[in-house]
């Protein structure tokens, strides 16, 4: 019963985060924007926001067991290595929180270097603008595939149930925040960003230049970046002048949602193909 009210209020909490902090991101950006758009707002949230739809549904019909309800299944039945041994709670919830942010790290990291995965992931990077609603852009596949490895996670390690759902707020309101179209004060943004992800340090990662879009793949702690070489402070041209998304994408179309579904069918799959800085110096986006 215990298990079940956390699994409730986690989901209630985690509703109150998600949708709060959208309207939070939406009236903060509304007011101070970091960068101009380039695409038109209104055609880009109506794709970005109906594949978060589409994502919801997806992965609650195929997937019912979601993280937190995979914990309660998992202690329920004392599934998973941390239900099997014994130890203090507050180590328990730290190895949860590294279990689950490292593994988010390193399928970030597979959904750029494998190929097959890229072609999934790649519809997420062709957002020609970045704002809050870029952290809701995934193709469901991709979804169904990161979820299905996140819960095989928590069976398998059994991680208790109140970390999981503490992770999980966490982590929707690191998203959002991330990948929010704002700016906060230098000093602010380098204290910060040695415990989370700030929207200047992931921008990086939406740049059209190789070496920055693949780097800074870190969920909420910048750690796993700073740990495994990753790490990069800065565009190379600066924060206004850089170009954000993927060059064979710019056709506005590819912000409607059709199209965005039908992403990873179009053209090749080797890996992102990005442009030089040569080519990125040419001009901004």
């Amino acid at each position: 019963m215990r298990d079940l009210d956390l699994v409730g209020t986690g989901l209630l909490i985690y509703a109150c985060i998600y949708f709060g902090g959208i309207a939070w991101m939406a009236t903060w950006e509304g007011f101070a924007r970091r960068r101009a758009l380039v695409r038109p707002l209104r055609m880009r949230w109506l794709g970005n926001f109906g594949v978060t739809l589409i994502d919801t549904l997806a992965v609650r019909a195929l997937l019912p067991f979601l993280s937190v309800g995979a914990a309660s299944f998992a202690a329920a039945r004392g599934i998973g290595l941390m239900n099997e041994a014994s130890s203090p709670a507050a180590l328990a919830w730290l190895l949860a929180f590294l279990a689950l942010d490292g593994s988010r790290y390193a399928q970030h990291v597979a959904l750029h270097r494998v190929p097959f995965l890229w072609r999934l992931h790649r519809m997420h990077h062709t957002d020609g603008d970045y704002d809050f609603t870029t952290g809701l852009r995934f193709h469901p596949l991709e979804s169904l595939l990161t979820t299905g490895f996140s819960l095989i996670v928590v069976l398998v390690l059994g991680l208790p149930v109140g970390a999981v759902s503490a992770y999980e707020i966490l982590f929707a309101a690191a998203a959002l925040f991330a990948h929010g179209n704002v700016g906060l004060p230098a000093r602010v943004d380098r204290c910060l960003r040695w415990v989370v992800i700030t929207p200047d340090l992931h921008r990086v990662h939406h740049s059209a230049l190789a070496r920055e879009t693949h780097s800074n793949f870190a969920s909420v702690s910048p750690w796993w970046d700073r740990a495994f070489g990753t790490y990069r402070a800065a565009p190379a041209l600066g924060y206004e002048a850089m170009r954000v998304g993927l060059p064979e994408f710019t056709d506005p179309r590819h912000q409607a949602l059709a199209w965005m579904l039908v992403n990873p069918w179009l053209g090749a799959g080797e890996g992102p193909a990005l442009v030089s800085e040569a080519e990125a110096e040419g001009g901004t986006r």
